[in-house]
C-alpha cells in the first residue's frame, strides 16, 4: 500500500466513526483527544518521507485508538440522569422570574458535567449555564432568573446535560424532556406595589396625587352610629328614632360606571421607547388603571385593534376581571398595518351602548391619522366620555428643544418644532369638541392616566 492510500485510509477510518457518533450517539471529541491524535497523525505524514517507519505509525495507532476507545466507555449514559425544572407559570415583561433546575446522578461513578436549560432567548436567561461535579450518586440544584424582553407564550420543554469522559477525551450531550409553559405578561409587579403603597397610604411614591372632591358622594354605602365630626345633614332621623340612637348616613364615590380601552396594535404602536415598544406601555398602563378602577368598583373593558378587530373583553366588575384583561392583552403585538379607527369605533357602538369613559390609546404623527381620531373622539361626546391618550416621540422634542442648533442641527430643529406644533394643534381641535385628551411620554404615561381618572371621578364628569 502507498503511502498517500495510507493516509486516505487512516482520514477515512477516523473521520467516518466521529461522524456516526456524533450523528448517532450525539458523542464528540473533545480537545484533549485532538491534542492525542496530533501524535499519530504527524507520524502518518512522516510516512510520505520515510516509508520505512510505518510499523512506528501503525503502533502508534493502535496505542491512541485504544485509548479513546477505552475512555468513550466511561462516558455516562442518559439512564445516569434525571432533570426536573420549578418554575412560574406566569411572568412580567422585564422582571426577574426565578428558576430551579435540579439535577440528579443516579450512579456512583465521579463525572462533570455542564447544564444548559432550553430557554428560548426572548427570555434572557442569567446566568445561562452551569457547571458541576458528581462524586457520587447526589443531586444538584441551579437557580436562575429570567428577564423576558418580549410577552407572549413560551414553552421550556427541554434540558441539556452535557457530560464527559474519565480522560476528558469525549463529552456526550444528553437531552431530557421537561416542559414548562410561561406566560409573559405586560408588568404586574407594578400592581402589587400599588397595593401596598395604597394601605400605606404612599401613593404619591407612584406619581398618584390626591385630588380634591368637588361637591359630596351620593351613593349610599350604609349607617353607622353617628360621632363628633359628622354633618348633620346626614343624619337618617327615621333610623336615629328607630334605634334611639343617632345614627348618619355613609356615602361613596359612585361606583358601577365603565371604562372601555380602545387600544390602537396598529404600526404607529411599533416604535419603541426605553427598551418597549408603544404597545407595551400602553398595555402596561392599561392594566394599571384597570386595576384601580376595579378596586373602586367600577367595570372595566377592552377592545384591541388595528386593521380589524382583534379581541374584545366586555366590560365588568370585581378583580376577576384583572385576568380576563391579561389573558386578551399578554399574547399581543404591533402590526405593520394601517389602523382602522372607523371599525373599532362601529364596534364600540355596537358592543357599548351605556355611557362610558372610552380610553383610546394611540399615536399620531399624520393628519389622515389626526383627522379620524379628531373625528371619532369627537362623535362620542355626548354618549360617551371620550379621553383621548397620544403618545410622544422623545426623539421629537430632543431635536427641537436644541437651545443653539448648527448648520446641521437647524434643518431637523426646525421640523421637529412643525411637527410639534401641528400636535399642539390637534389637540386644541381635541378639548374644543369636548375630548379630554392626555399628552404623555409612553414611559411616563400610566401615573398621568391613573391621576385623569381620579380627576373625572372626584368631578362627576362620567
Amino acid at each position: 500500500m502507498s503511502p498517500l492510500a495510507l493516509v486516505l485510509l487512516k482520514l477515512a477510518a477516523v473521520g467516518l466513526p466521529l461522524f456516526a457518533l456524533g450523528w448517532l450517539a450525539r458523542v464528540y471529541p473533545r480537545r484533549p483527544l485532538v491534542y492525542l491524535a496530533l501524535v499519530p497523525a504527524a507520524a502518518t505524514f512522516g510516512v510520505l518521507a520515510l516509508p520505512e517507519v510505518v510499523w512506528l505509525v501503525v503502533t502508534l495507532d493502535v496505542l491512541a485508538g485504544a485509548l479513546a476507545l477505552a475512555d468513550l466507555f466511561t462516558l455516562p449514559r442518559a439512564a445516569a440522569f434525571s432533570v426536573t425544572r420549578q418554575a412560574g407559570r406566569i411572568a412580567s415583561l422585564r422582571k426577574s422570574h426565578p428558576v430551579r433546575l435540579t439535577l440528579s446522578h443516579h450512579t456512583g461513578r465521579a463525572c462533570s458535567v455542564t447544564i444548559r436549560d432550553g430557554v428560548p432567548p426572548e427570555l434572557n436567561p442569567e446566568p445561562d449555564e452551569f457547571a458541576y461535579r458528581f462524586t457520587g450518586r447526589g443531586r444538584a440544584g441551579m437557580r436562575y432568573e429570567l428577564r423576558p424582553g418580549r410577552r407572549g407564550a413560551f414553552t421550556m420543554d427541554q434540558v441539556y446535560v452535557r457530560v464527559r469522559s474519565r480522560l476528558n477525551l469525549w463529552q456526550r450531550m444528553l437531552v431530557y424532556p421537561a416542559e414548562t409553559l410561561i406566560h409573559v405578561y405586560p408588568d404586574m409587579k407594578q400592581l402589587g406595589q400599588y397595593a401596598v403603597l395604597a394601605r400605606t397610604d404612599r401613593l404619591n411614591l407612584l406619581g398618584v396625587r390626591r385630588t380634591r372632591r368637588i361637591g359630596q358622594d351620593h351613593d349610599f354605602e350604609r349607617l353607622r352610629d353617628y360621632t363628633i365630626d359628622d354633618n348633620f345633614k346626614h343624619i337618617d332621623w327615621r333610623s336615629t328614632a328607630r334605634r334611639r340612637k343617632l345614627t348618619v348616613r355613609d356615602y361613596q364615590s359612585s361606583q358601577s360606571q365603565r371604562i372601555i380601552f380602545l387600544l390602537d396594535c396598529g404600526r404607529m404602536m411599533t416604535n419603541e421607547s426605553a427598551g418597549l415598544s408603544l404597545l407595551d406601555h400602553g398595555l402596561n398602563a392599561m392594566l394599571m388603571l384597570g386595576y384601580v378602577a376595579l378596586r373602586q368598583g367600577d367595570s372595566v373593558g377592552l377592545i384591541t385593534f388595528s386593521d380589524e378587530i382583534h379581541g374584545f373583553v366586555p366590560a365588568r366588575s370585581g378583580m376577576n376581571q384583572m385576568n380576563r384583561l391579561l389573558h386578551a392583552s399578554f399574547n399581543r403585538f404591533p402590526r405593520l398595518v394601517e389602523s382602522r379607527y372607523d371599525q373599532a369605533f362601529r364596534y364600540l357602538a355596537s358592543h357599548c351602548r351605556k355611557r362610558s369613559l372610552v380610553v383610546l390609546v394611540t399615536n399620531v404623527i399624520d393628519e389622515v391619522n389626526a383627522h379620524q381620531v379628531e373625528r371619532y373622539l369627537g362623535s362620542l361626546v355626548g354618549r360617551h366620555l371620550p379621553l383621548g391618550v397620544m403618545l410622544r416621540d422623545r426623539r421629537l422634542f430632543e431635536a427641537a428643544d436644541v437651545e443653539q442648533p448648527g448648520d446641521e442641527e437647524l434643518w431637523p430643529a426646525a421640523a421637529a418644532a412643525g411637527i410639534l406644533t401641528w400636535r399642539h394643534q390637534t389637540l386644541i381641535d381635541l378639548a374644543s369638541k369636548g375630548v379630554l385628551s392626555l399628552d404623555v411620554l409612553p414611559e411616563d404615561m400610566t401615573a398621568p392616566l391613573v391621576n385623569r381618572y381620579l380627576e373625572i371621578k372626584a368631578r362627576h364628569l362620567l
